[in-house]
Formats: C-alpha cells, structure tokens, sequence
C-alpha cells in the first residue's frame, strides 16, 4: 500500500482507536486522517467476529463515500471486510442494490447523511447492534446543513459504541455536537499545515468580467500538465470549459448539475489524463484523491481561509513543485488577509497585464465592494473593462458621496435633458399618466396568468 511510516494524526489516533476510546480529531484532508481509522476499525472487525454492520460512516459528499469504499476494498482485500457506498443521484438499480446490502448486514457501511435516512425510513436499515460511528469531515455536513439529519440517524443507533469525529477545522458548533454524541472523548488536535514550500502562490486582483481573460492570458504562458479550476458558480463552469476547448486544451466540467455518472466519469477521466484540466465548484475541494496536479486556480476567491489551504494543497504534493494561482475581485480583499493570518505569511499581489487596464486596488477592510458594483451580472468572459456609468446611489437615484467614487470616471450629465418637457406649440406638455403596475406585478409574483417558469428561483450558487 505505500505505507513506510505513519503520518502524525496516525499516529496519535490508531492507539486510541484500538483502546475503544471515542475521539475527536482536528486534521485536514491529505493528512492520512482516513487510514488512521480505517487501519484500526478493519482489523478489530476481523478480529471481532461481527455476525451484523458493525460501522457507519457518515461523510458529507457522494465523492467521498464512494473514495473511501475503494479505501477499505484495498485496505481490507486480506481482512475480506465487506463494505457499501450509500448516496443519492444514482440509478434505480442502484437503490435496490444499496437495499440488498443494507438488508444482507455489510460489515462497513459509507454514507450521506440524506440517502441514509431515506433507507431508514423504509424500515429495513437495522444499526441496533453498531459498534462504531465514524463522522468525516464533520464541518463540511454541518456546513451543508446536516445536523438534523445527523441527530435523527445518531437517535437510532445504540447508546454504548465507539464514536469517531473527524473535522478539518474545530468551530464552536463541531464542539457542540461532539458534547452531544461523543463520552468522554480523547482528543488529537494536528494544526492547519501551511501549504508546500513548492507551492508558487500567486494573487491577481481584479474585476469579475476581467477574470476569464486574464485566464486565458495566463494559460496561454503555462506549461499544464493537470489543473483544477475552482469556481463558486456552476453557471461558470460551461462558460470556461468552453474557452478552454477553444484554446486547444482537453477540459471538462463537474458540478452538481450532472448526475452521478457523469460526474464520476469526468473525474476518471481526469485522473487517467484523458483531460488535462477539470472545471469544478466546490464538489472537488475537499475529499478527492488527486495527486500531483501542475496547477490549481481559484477562479473565485474560497470562503474560508482553510478551504484555501485545502485546494491549493492539492498540487506540490510528495514534496514535488507546483502553483496556485487565485483571482480575487473587490468584495472578497479582507479573505486574503485571513488567509495571510493563517499561514502566518504575506502574499504576493501581481499586477495585470498592461493591456487589461487597472484591476481594484488592495483594501482588506473592504468587505461587500463598496462602489464597485458591476451591474447588469456582466458574464466572466464579457472581455469587457468595468463599465463608467456605474454609480454609487443612494435614494432616488442620485450619488451621495461628495468626491464621487476615486476609482472611476464621473458620468458626465446629459445635455439634451429637460426639466420640464414642451409641446411643438411652446406650451408645457401633459405629464404621461403613471401606468398601473398591479397586474404586471401580480403575474411577475405567480398570482395569476404569465410564464410560471419566470417565477421560479434563481439557480443559486453552490
């Protein structure tokens, strides 16, 4: 398997795992945290002699369930320890085959909090006799709004067990919910790691509608060899996996718009070099095994500091080289700094290309954009520079700031405009009647008649 030492969370955590003690561990992804309680859980399982699912673990992504199936198929080939991926957006064979394994007893069971609890609800998921519970990345469920679906699945289990907690970062909330469901806990606490010294960091400030061609400024002057690109949207995916294919380059896209098959398959691919760089939301930034990528890019600015320090530890890796490039616009300066805070390390802000014009200048106080609203939702490939009619206004429309917004040129008024508007005959002329707009705000609200699509809600950001 590769294995010559242990790394440091396994080495704190397998002793106290095999003295059936519950634990919480603060280790972020690629520190081996995922050994570290499988190795211990497969060979008590061997030893133990369990006629039932003896181990739920519960994870917050399709991706990482079925990873860490593959883990323990490896881990446990000689063990012969049986195991099932238990996630939604498969197919209906799928379902029945998860059921059979369900109903059949597999010793490990890997699942989304969700899809679990659909089976529980059919009634034939029996974990009354489980001996160990395994939370991994605990933050990530909790972030995605699982600690009902947590609470209700750990009700059902029986109150004299093993329990395991495992989180990238030690918020109040993970230290609440270990009170909850964790006795008397042992605790193994490893630091956020700074990213590799092989990592080349790179910062680029700049508007969103600069961002794609500063991109394809960039790739135009990289070797690539494997590249992620991280995007808080999914509606940027397609848009950069097409300008991508327009270079030249072998690109494909995954977000939770495609099913489980196609993303399992675009992933494969990537690992197997079919495609030299992936397009991702957030899906990939935590929990995926890929080693030794040339380059990471955030297109967008990660909303924590740690999440930061995951993607970019994705390339340098096994003490190789690499670089991390990130795109921050005007409303995400103050990430950066907490960022640089903890990695206890300044960042280098490059400066853009001549021919782009000037990006945002660095403020981290700055924390929703200030003036520099963009609007009209410019697309990130417009290509366009940040428009000189953007204004900052106030009520009625008119700017309120004395000196206007330093950044950006004033808008001149308009000449032709009238204060009040003449007939041909030089008589003042009627004021157009105010249109009523009951109706037309009725049907956009869904109340009657019109599109009912065009009241649906905007696809939010993942």
């Amino acid at each position: 398997m590769g294995y010559n030492k242990p790394t440091p969370v396994q080495e704190q955590a397998i002793p106290l795992i095999l003295e059936q003690k519950d634990l919480i561990a603060c280790a972020q992804t690629g520190t081996g945290k995922t050994a570290a309680y499988l190795l211990p859980l497969i060979d008590r399982i061997s030893n133990g002699g369990y006629e039932h699912t003896s181990t739920l673990i519960l994870v917050p992504t399709r991706e990482l369930a079925k990873q860490i199936d593959e883990q323990v198929e490896g881990f446990g080939y000689f063990a012969s320890v049986s195991s099932i991926a238990i996630y939604g957006g498969n197919k209906g064979d799928d379902w029945e085959q998860q059921k059979r394994a369900l109903t059949t007893g597999a010793d490990i069971i890997i699942a989304t909090p969700g899809r679990l609890l659909s089976h529980m609800a059919m009634g034939y998921v029996k974990l009354d006799q489980l001996n160990h519970l395994v939370l991994d990345e605990a933050d990530k469920m909790l972030d995605m709004g699982f600690m009902d679906d947590l609470i209700k699945i750990i009700s059902q289990l029986p109150k004299e067990r093993q329990t395991l907690l495992f989180s990238a970062t030690m918020p109040r909330k993970i230290r609440d919910l270990a009170q909850q469901i964790l006795q008397s806990p042992s605790e193994v606490n490893l630091a956020i790691s700074k990213p590799a010294e092989g990592i080349d960091q790179r910062f680029y400030l700049t508007y969103d509608n600069q961002k794609l061609p500063l991109l394809e400024h960039l790739l135009r002057e990289l070797d690539v060899q494997s590249m992620i690109i991280f995007t808080s949207r999914k509606s940027n995916v397609s848009q950069i996996v097409r300008s991508l294919k327009k270079m030249g380059f072998t690109a494909e896209g995954i977000s939770s718009d495609m099913t489980q098959d196609e993303r399992e398959k675009a992933l494969q691919g990537f690992k197997n070099k079919q495609y030299q760089i992936v397009v991702a939301t957030d899906i990939l930034s935590r929990g995926i095994d890929i080693d030794s990528l040339s380059h990471v890019v955030n297109f967008d600015m990660p909303q924590d500091a740690e999440d930061y320090v995951h993607r970019v530890g994705r390339t340098a890796r096994a003490a190789s080289t690499g670089m991390a490039i990130t795109f921050v616009n005007e409303k995400d300066m103050y990430r950066v700094q907490k960022v640089e805070r903890l990695i206890e390390r300044e960042l280098p802000k490059l400066p853009l290309p001549e021919d782009f014009g000037p990006g945002p200048a660095y403020d981290p106080t700055r924390r929703d954009g200030g003036s520099h609203r963009q609007r009209g939702g410019n697309k990130p490939g417009s290509g366009s520079r940040p428009s000189s009619g953007d204004r900052s206004r106030g009520r009625g429309g008119r700017n309120r700031s004395k000196g206007g917004d330093p950044d950006r040129p004033k808008v001149a008024a308009n000449p032709t405009a009238q204060a009040n508007p003449v007939n041909a005959e030089g008589q003042p002329a009627p004021r157009p009647k105010k249109r009523n707009n009951r109706n037309r705000n009725r049907k956009r609200n869904g109340d009657g008649g019109g599109n009912p699509a065009a009241s649906a809600p905007a696809t939010s950001p993942e």
